[in-house]
């Protein structure tokens, strides 16, 4: 049967391993739009969401850690009752695992194999994840670039308006130009370049492995099994039972290893039991309430909010200050001095085409008979000088 719809078989179907594979990034998305909602209310959260790989990396580690161990399986995995096996067993192996002295059985899955599920469950979507971020600021900088001109050649602002360093300083600034930024510049255009293509070949061998097990041609749903050699299979109803007995058995044994007086012993059995509950109802009350928080806000929103509401769109960024130019009147370290008289500034003006503030007197002279601005050398009229009636 190409789907088995009906479930039977220890095969899962494809909209199993399709739905658990997609769990994680919707619980992630689930949880981002949470926190940020909270974060509204609590500024504090939003230094949850400038290290949002690194918290949501950190908690998946220590749930996947947590299933492989128990289980045999992810955590999303494990809600649908999947289980990983080593795709090459044999029986007298498992025969020999199930009747081993600690009482606990044990499933085909080897220490390496769980150690290497966790790497690909959760490190490698971290560092992809961290590329895909890099990838979109080098994006952008290149469009700016392309847009604007490169970014080292614009004029920075801060040495205007505020007024701290000088045209000299500036200058020695930016010509001491550190090893650490040229890496980091390289490392980006490094990853600009080849993550587009290492991007598609893994979409692509995705693409592919989850056609070949839609039509029953491989028994591996991912690249990522695959190379572990491991499949996922329905879990029996009698491991499903052992499952409880299972994990009472490892914890057991860990509140034997405890060593230390009495009173060190019993805080550590505190915290094993606290540990031991916050991870046994991790799996259902982590997406309970994500989904229960998701139906009250779509609850108490109104159907003609939701179908009326205009898209709105990002505001775009503004555009770089304008380049000053070499053979420009240097711009004063004091932001109430006018460039051309060296004077505080008398009736300010701006000149609209680059920005720049000046004496209505020097800059309507100036303008009147160069026809461009001093500092940038842009050309200017006139009509493109603007009175200011609140200086600061």
């Amino acid at each position: 049967m190409l789907f088995q719809v009906g479930g039977q078989g220890a095969r899962p179907t494809f909209f199993e391993m399709a739905a658990a594979q997609q769990l994680p990034a919707s619980l992630r998305a689930a949880l981002t739009y949470s926190i940020g909602v909270l974060a509204l209310r609590r500024p504090f959260l939003h230094k949850v969401l400038d290290y949002e790989d690194e918290f949501f990396a950190l908690l998946m580690l220590v749930l996947e850690t947590h299933s492989l161990r128990t289980t045999d399986a992810s955590f999303s995995e494990s809600l649908y009752g999947l289980r990983r096996r080593a795709a090459k067993i044999k029986t007298k192996q498992i025969d020999i695992r199930s009747k081993s002295s600690d009482g606990i059985q044990h499933s085909g899955l080897e220490r390496r194999q769980r150690v290497l599920s966790v790497v690909f469950l959760v490190v490698l979507p971290y560092f992809k994840s961290k590329l895909h971020s890099i990838y979109n600021k080098e994006r952008e900088a290149r469009l700016q670039a392309s847009l604007w001109g490169p970014g080292d050649e614009r004029f920075e602002d801060v040495d205007y308006f505020e007024g701290e360093t000088s045209t000299a300083s500036r200058t020695s600034t930016e010509t001491e130009a550190t090893i650490r930024t040229q890496l980091v510049k390289s490392i980006q255009k490094i990853v600009g370049t080849c993550y587009p293509w290492v991007h598609a070949t893994t979409e692509g061998l995705t693409f592919t492995y989850q056609l070949l097990y839609l039509l029953d041609a491989t028994g591996f749903y991912s690249v990522g099994l695959h190379a572990l050699g491991i499949k996922v299979c329905r879990a029996t109803g009698q491991e499903l039972m052992d499952t409880s007995s299972r994990i009472s058995k490892i914890r057991s044994r860990e509140r034997e290893r405890l060593h230390g007086p009495p009173w060190l012993k019993a805080v550590q059995g505190a915290l094993l039991k606290c540990t031991y509950t916050l991870l046994d109802y991790a799996q259902t009350g982590l997406i309970a309430a994500v989904f229960i928080f998701k139906m009250m806000e779509w609850w108490y929103q109104s159907a003609e909010e939701r179908m009326s509401a205009p898209t709105v769109y990002p505001p775009p960024p503004p555009p770089p200050p304008p380049k000053v130019a070499k053979d420009g009147i240097p711009l004063p370290p004091d932001r109430t001095i006018c460039p051309l008289c060296s004077q505080k500034r008398a009736n300010p003006s701006v000149v609209t085409v680059s920005g720049f503030v000046f004496c209505y007197a020097c800059i309507h002279k100036y303008v009147s008979q160069y026809k461009r601005c001093p500092v940038t050398l842009m050309q200017a009229d006139i009509d493109q000088i603007r009175r200011l009636f609140h200086d600061v």
